[in-house]
């Protein structure tokens, strides 16, 4: 189509939880001076709500949102999609994603500072027994009893699953406290430029070039996976997409497996990626049996954990409600992905973070 430096002709429509941001929409069209900037406040989660009649559809060109979605015949102009999520399961069974030419995109990079010191936090603070003594602090009582019990995390490993934007900056935090890293991928990285990241990154955070794994494992089969699964994990981090090839990836067998060669009650597991992904039948077992270390779930499944749920009892977890990819800089992440990407629609480029309509990430 050519380069379109003012945007002539397209229709951005902003879908947001929050306040719209009044001086990014005035920097934004000072920018591209010929682009339409549409702004609505979202009250609800509810992806078929909508403030809006059809009617406002039908010339959009671009979107950002969460999760409301047109269908192909409201929006028939749509060209570029900016969800404001890192991960793409929830479109990827809608119409305007499958039957169509639309971009989507990603906020992947948003999440990698946050989220990478809830991985490493939520280790830590296992590791050190601050919930332990958090309840002794409630309880008014001096208990150095478990001093023998605390463990640092130097010459540790941590292994990666999905070594994507969030792994990256997490593998960037443990190098900096003399952790070992392995990662995982489901392409193969074998050469510099195969190992580099190009999706979007805050500057200077992130592994843009790969340099920190001193292993990386790579491949779609179970025996692939069983492979980094064995290579000695202290921590695991899962933070691969939920696809249908995802889903229940670690059951039984590689819990057996984490524990497997004298490594049994070693690895600790850490969650951020979906709950599918993982067992929770399974991983109770694990727990109990001592199969694993312990574990840090920021996700379950089932979500929201109801009242009552064996998780919430079980020894040696800590759970949160979701909330690690919370952060005040969370708006102004996505904005600047947002800009970033409008600027490579007007030089007629790929946008960056686009999600393979194959793969489903």
């Amino acid at each position: 189509m050519g380069a379109n430096k003012t945007l002539r002709g397209h229709k951005l429509l902003m879908v947001m939880p929050w306040e719209q941001p009044a001086q990014f929409i005035e920097n934004l069209k000072a920018e591209f001076p010929g682009l339409q900037v549409v702004t609505y406040r979202q009250q609800e989660w509810d992806q078929t709500w909508a403030p809006f009649s059809d009617e406002e559809w039908k010339d959009v060109t671009v979107l950002l949102t969460f999760t409301v979605l047109p269908t192909p015949e409201q929006a028939p102009k749509l060209e570029y999609v900016q969800l404001m999520s890192a991960g793409a399961n929830h479109v990827l069974g809608l119409p305007i994603f499958k039957d169509t030419e639309t971009s989507f995109c990603t906020a992947n990079g948003v999440h990698g500072p946050q989220i990478s010191e809830w991985i490493i936090g939520t280790y830590l603070a296992f590791q050190h027994r601050f919930p332990q003594y958090h309840e002794r602090q409630k309880e008014g009582r001096w208990d150095r009893s478990d001093l023998n019990l605390i463990d640092d995390a130097v010459q540790k490993t941590i292994g990666i699953l999905g070594y994507g934007s969030i792994g990256r900056q997490t593998a960037r935090l443990a190098t900096a406290m003399g952790m070992n890293v392995h990662a995982y991928t489901l392409h193969t990285r074998t050469t510099p430029a195969s190992k580099k990241d190009t999706s979007w990154t805050p500057p200077g955070l992130g592994d843009p070039d790969g340099i920190y794994p001193s292993k990386w494992f790579w491949g779609s089969s179970t025996a692939d996976l069983h492979t980094f699964l064995a290579s000695g994990l202290d921590l695991l981090v899962i933070a691969t997409p939920l696809t249908p090839s995802t889903e229940y990836l670690l059951s039984a067998t590689e819990f057996e497996l984490l524990a497997a060669n004298g490594r049994k009650g070693k690895t600790f597991v850490s969650n951020i990626s979906r709950g599918p992904v993982v067992s929770t039948s399974d991983l109770i077992h694990a727990l109990k049996e001592g199969l694993i270390r312990g574990a840090a779930l920021d996700v379950t499944d089932p979500e929201p954990l109801p009242d009552g749920h064996e998780l919430w009892d079980t020894e040696n977890v800590i759970i949160t409600p979701h909330v690690s990819g919370a952060s005040t800089r969370y708006n102004e992440r996505v904005l600047a992905i947002l800009e970033y990407n409008l600027t490579r629609l007007s030089q007629d480029k790929e946008p960056v973070n686009k999600v393979n309509k194959k793969e489903g990430y």
